[in-house]
């Protein structure tokens, strides 16, 4: 079975969490996000957070530390996703290239969201920690 890293990035504003849906095609069509992607080889999983966040989003981001991580597989590859906090300064007008929607939810909010499968366990960890500080 082939293994590969992904990752997501909780990035937050006052009290919320920024989410994003995915456009309605590929495996997590249609589903709620943390933002992230996965690893290329010889990436490191930051390197990975900040190229997926300017490709896709056109943010630019700094990581902080490692939130929540976690296996599982899909279509006979395991993953190791790795979540981590990111920052950035102004998170307005996004382009929209792979998601239809972005909003900011807060703790609370974050389970009435359909979220990608993998993300379920991100959204169960910080209801857990009862959140994350600013």
């Amino acid at each position: 079975m082939q293994e590969r890293i992904t990752t997501a990035g909780i990035l937050m504003r006052n009290d919320a969490y920024f989410i994003a849906k995915r456009e309605d095609t590929g495996s997590i069509g249609g589903l709620w996000e943390f933002p992230g992607g996965k690893n290329r080889y010889g990436e490191s999983e930051q390197e990975t957070l900040k190229r997926e966040f300017a490709e896709e989003l056109g943010l630019e981001v700094e990581v902080g530390q490692l939130v929540h991580s976690h296996d599982f597989t899909n279509k006979e590859t395991l993953y190791h996703l790795k979540a981590y906090r990111v920052y950035a300064d102004a998170v307005e007008n996004l382009p929209f290239k792979v998601h239809t929607e972005y909003r900011w939810v807060t703790l609370e909010e974050l389970g009435k969201y359909a979220f990608a499968p993998s993300d379920q366990q991100i959204v169960r960890k910080l209801q857990e920690l009862g959140g994350m500080k600013r």
